[in-house]
């Protein structure tokens, strides 16, 4: 059995803000990278090679916040977040405040595979991506004008413009399990628009944003990243399953509607175990996501029940 799970984001846009044509450009980017992942899965491929796709393909697509299409910073900047776990080794790379590197998740597992560290920032992460061959872009690849204008409404004091909308957060993530029983997870991200102060959220933290443990399921979260650090969010569903004897299911529902909303946060996870039962929770107004088992029907969703 193999099988994976994405998401390109949680948050609280009401139904009647998604418009036919944006719904229409967020189920593509996610029905093309849930293709891409499950092809690499149906073809033998590893767990971590089908998160690595999936990511790159969502990083690339300026409809969400991660890569190309990230938000800005309150100074008008873009910094890039992301991590990866291999749950076979509990090996793991991440890299946080990049601003000229493509595809963050490209550079967070070389990190992991070819580094004997886990979490590299700013400078000194890119200058281990040149030494590593990577190339780099200007800062105008990332932008778009939605993201401007989104930091142009929180300049001008729009209170209307919550941290938590989807369009606002849209961090992209991949779980996966290949047919040798490796498990993998990987996260990406934009950040928050108008963050200051170098802000990180929990997407290139390992426990709170991403995990991966072949003896209990690999997570990618997103949402209102400062509560996912304080909650650990990834590894606390990890060891209910572990220590605990919950079920993936279970796990996932206790922390995400149960300890994040105790904590006030909002957003939701994207999961699967080493059965290859998958699970997409969340608390807030919708997440996209999408999931596709061996031998089953891809399956993509917005809100709760469409």
């Amino acid at each position: 059995m193999f099988g994976l799970a994405l998401h390109g984001g949680a948050g609280t846009l009401p139904r009647s803000e998604m418009g036919a044509e944006q719904e229409d450009r967020y189920r593509a980017g996610l029905s093309i990278a849930l293709s891409a992942g499950y092809a690499v899965l149906e073809g033998g491929g590893t767990s971590l090679d089908a998160v690595t796709r999936c990511i790159v393909l969502l990083e690339n697509d300026p409809s969400f916040n991660a890569g190309r299409g990230s938000v800005f910073t309150l100074d008008g900047r873009n910094e890039l977040d992301a991590s990866i776990m291999d749950g076979s080794t509990l090996k793991a790379g991440a890299v946080c405040g990049l601003t000229r590197i493509k595809n963050p998740i490209a550079l967070a597992r070389t990190v992991m595979e070819q580094s004997d560290y886990v979490l590299l920032s700013g400078a000194g992460a890119e200058d281990f991506a040149s030494n590593h061959g990577f190339e780099f872009v200007p800062s105008s690849y990332f932008y778009t004008a939605a993201r401007w204008q989104q930091l142009e409404r929180i300049r001008g004091g729009d209170t209307s413009l919550s941290a938590l909308t989807i369009s606002h957060v849209g961090t992209v993530g991949a779980v996966a399990l290949d047919s040798d029983g490796r498990l993998a997870a990987g996260t990406s991200t934009g950040g928050m628009t108008g963050k200051r102060y170098s802000r990180i959220g929990d997407s290139p933290i390992i426990g709170a944003g991403t995990y991966a443990d072949n003896r209990s399921c690999a997570v990618s979260a997103t949402g209102h990243g400062e509560i996912f650090i304080r909650a650990a969010v990834a590894h606390d569903i990890s060891s209910r399953m572990r220590y605990g004897q919950r079920d993936l299911v279970a796990a996932v529902r206790e922390v995400v509607l149960d300890e994040l909303p105790a904590l006030h946060g909002e957003g939701g996870v994207v999961a699967i175990d080493r059965h290859g039962e998958i699970a997409m929770e969340f608390n807030s107004e919708g997440m996209f996501r999408a999931s596709r088992k061996e031998g089953g029907e891809p399956e993509i969703h917005i809100y709760r029940a469409d």
